[in-house]
């Protein structure tokens, strides 16, 4: 990790600025897959398996007899890990209140807001250097909160040309209806258009590579939802004295082996904490069985020496990162003041991974500074909201000249006129 002493905040955009993977030809690419799919259907996807995964696959739909074997193949700790896993996710989702409202804007003027869950989502769970069936567990609880009709799923089969078992283990607990053995950017447009035996849905959701994460961008374009724009995954740590560098140290290697490209950040007022915390990677960095690809994560990553955690948290805010860990004196009062983060996990004893797996709180999240805009994942990303209002012979007689003049004043007669006609019937 390079390391940067006090820099001016003139400099801090800059200094922040996520690396851009430079690919001109990446959306003609995504979009020759994406045609592919929608003119071929099931066929492009068992090509673009074979090529891309160097698997063949008797089905794309996982079986029956498939869900039965993954239920024997899961070991009974691990079970028990994502009941319990499970069963903070349920209960922290559970607990978000969505509620419509009915409001009298007017005399003789009623106007409601109503909440429904999108019938048919799409659920993208990433399998490539390692599966993430946590990732299944994150989208298909609030999914099946909100009350979706339908939820399917898509991840890439494995060498075997089976869908990792833990993830199918995790999808029936879950309530995901089917799921299909296709990966890539080929699942997303899979899922936006429907094939032969992928049904096509409203919305989607869920990490993926660039392929994904511009796959998702273009079907967005075409009127399929999508739960955010992503990038790399990310950490920041703000640490002062009263951190432990053991601690922190483990925290950004967590990022780390995500990938090369896992965006990782400190941020201290101590140099003394930088030094510890760097000599506490060098030792276990060289345990982990990914250590060849968090040293190339680290190798691109920042270390700040700043004047004061106050300081340091305005510089964190202008970053946005999808995790922020707060390891300093006064911590909660702190976080407290965090405007821009996906997730802030606060104190010394509450590592990301919590978040990743079993807190309860959602671990798909906004990155590359879209947390200054965007959400993460909850049960309302699963549901829309309806308005609805209606108007008696009073309210259109207390509100219709209102109606008439804004109109008349934007030159819409036709507009106007929708106003003055219902009047005149009223005598008005």
């Amino acid at each position: 990790m390079k390391v940067i002493k006090y820099p001016p905040r003139s400099e801090w955009a800059n200094l922040l600025k996520r690396p851009v993977a430079s690919d001109r030809e990446l959306p003609g690419r995504v979009s020759a897959i994406l045609e592919a799919v929608r003119r071929r259907g099931d066929a492009a996807l068992f090509d673009y398996t074979r090529q891309l995964d160097r698997v063949d696959v008797e089905s794309l739909a996982v079986a029956e007899s498939e869900f039965a074997e993954a239920d024997a193949r899961v070991p009974p700790q691990l079970k028990e890990a994502i009941a319990r896993a499970l069963s903070n996710i349920e209960r922290f989702h559970a607990a978000e209140r969505i509620e419509g409202y009915r409001v009298e804007t007017s005399p003789g003027v009623e106007c409601w807001k109503k909440w429904l869950p999108i019938e048919r989502v799409g659920l993208y769970v990433p399998a490539g250097s390692a599966p993430l069936f946590s990732t299944m567990m994150m989208l298909a609880v609030p999914a099946r909160i909100a009350g979706c009709r339908e939820i399917i799923a898509c991840s890439p089969p494995g060498p075997d040309g089976r869908v990792d078992a833990t993830t199918i283990y995790a999808a029936r607990l879950c309530g995901v209806s089917r799921i299909f053995k296709v990966g890539g950017a080929q699942a997303i447009a899979a899922m936006a258009f429907g094939t032969e035996r992928i049904p096509n849905v409203y919305k989607i959701f869920g990490p993926g590579n660039r392929y994904v994460t511009e796959a998702k961008l273009q079907v967005m374009r075409e009127g399929v939802g999508i739960d955010m724009p992503a990038g790399p995954s990310e950490v920041a740590v703000l640490a002062d004295e009263t951190c432990m560098p053991e601690f922190v140290a483990a925290d950004l290697l967590s990022q780390a082996e995500h990938g090369p490209d896992s965006q990782i950040v400190l941020v201290s007022t101590s140099e003394r904490v930088i030094d510890d915390t760097f000599r506490e990677i060098e030792k276990q960095v060289d345990v982990l069985p990914r250590r060849d690809t968090a040293r190339k994560a680290l190798d691109n990553s920042t270390a700040i020496l700043i004047e004061s955690v106050r300081c340091g948290l305005q510089l964190l805010n202008d970053y946005a990162p999808e995790h922020l860990i707060i390891a300093t004196e006064n911590a909660e009062m702190l976080a407290e003041q965090v405007t821009n983060a996906g997730s802030v996990f606060i104190g010394n004893h509450s590592c990301e991974s919590a978040g990743d797996y079993a807190s309860g709180t959602n671990h798909t999240l906004p990155t590359n500074g879209a947390a200054r805009s965007f959400s993460g994942v909850s049960v309302s990303s699963f549901m829309k909201a309806i308005t609805f209002q209606t108007l008696s012979a009073e309210g259109i007689r207390d509100l219709g000249p209102v109606i008439e003049t804004l109109a008349d004043a934007e030159g819409l007669a036709a507009h106007k006129n929708a106003v003055t006609i219902r009047r005149e019937a009223l005598g008005l």
